[in-house]
């Protein structure tokens, strides 16, 4: 017995251990020593680390108008990007699970945004609203495309918007169309017999049942939304005048730009939490709504 035990934990070290030893010394210590910085008024390069207690979170709580104004636009872009990634990622993938003949390529050109680098999609897009949409428009009249889309504070938030939404529905695509093909046929063709037409077989039939998938990428796109960093920092570095700073961006500023590493640290602290919170409970109400086949 003593034998089978020492097996098992020997097994649970060579196979489990790795990944164990690795994750406390990318994640835990990392965030441990994050949590003491939040502390203190540390710079982040001298040596000299002076402990300030809450005096940084008092701080962000009272005086820190930048932190709430990108907090502000964070929660903004995370509603519309979850809303209208997961909308658009659905309506491709109950489109592409057609018998088209062209499905297979559509899938393909709809997920290839994602593979772009987040800086590298931003600059191009960049490019598309200051260049090309000011041909277009010069050439078609259609005040649209002649839109300062980077210059002011609402077009520059629809054309972040805009880009991580292109970004990121193809990959949510692929989720919801292989939920969508886990569904029952039977069922479908039992309703169809019944006489339930596409919107009621969609509603009590189709979305119930991809309820896991649903969860998921809901998940995936608010920590996305949330984390959104690298389009922030590429189509318009938080401009104009801070009004599309990400929090994302505002901590990075803050612990590398200034220089006040405890500061940022707390910030990340604060925003770690919030984020914590609202995907749990998200996946909590998903998971209530959950049904099975």
């Amino acid at each position: 017995m003593n034998g089978k035990k020492s097996s098992q934990i020997i097994q649970q070290l060579v196979f489990a251990g790795p990944a164990t030893l690795f994750f406390i010394l990318i994640i835990v210590i990392p965030f441990l020593l994050g949590l003491y910085y939040s502390f203190t008024n540390w710079n982040g390069v001298s040596g000299e680390v002076s402990w300030v207690g809450l005096s940084n979170y008092q701080q962000i709580f009272t005086s820190d108008d930048a932190f709430r104004t990108s907090f502000w636009f964070t929660a903004k872009f995370t509603v519309l990007g979850v809303l209208l990634t997961n909308v658009l990622g659905f309506f491709l993938a109950y489109l592409l699970t057609k018998p088209l003949k062209t499905r297979n390529i559509l899938r393909t050109i709809f997920f290839m945004p994602n593979v772009i680098g987040g800086l590298l999609l931003g600059f191009i897009w960049q490019f598309i609203f200051v260049r090309g949409f000011t041909a277009i428009g010069d050439s078609t009249g259609c005040s649209f495309f002649t839109l300062p889309w980077l210059g002011t504070e609402n077009t520059a938030f629809w054309a972040i918007v805009i880009v991580f939404v292109w970004q990121t529905a193809g990959y949510l695509m692929v989720i919801y169309i292989s939920s969508l093909n886990n569904v029952p046929k039977d069922m479908i063709e039992a309703a169809e017999i019944d006489g339930a037409n596409r919107f009621q077989m969609l509603r009590s039939i189709i979305i119930p049942l991809i309820m896991p998938a649903a969860t998921i990428c809901l998940f995936l796109a608010i920590s996305w939304s949330f984390k959104m960093f690298d389009l922030n920092l590429s189509l318009t570095k938080g401009g104009p005048f801070g009004s599309t700073e990400s929090v994302a961006m505002n901590i990075y500023n803050e612990a590398f730009s200034k220089n006040r590493y405890g500061l940022g640290t707390a910030k990340a602290i604060i925003f770690f939490l919030i984020v914590a919170i609202i995907t749990s409970l998200q996946v909590k109400l998903t998971k209530s709504k959950e049904v099975e086949a």
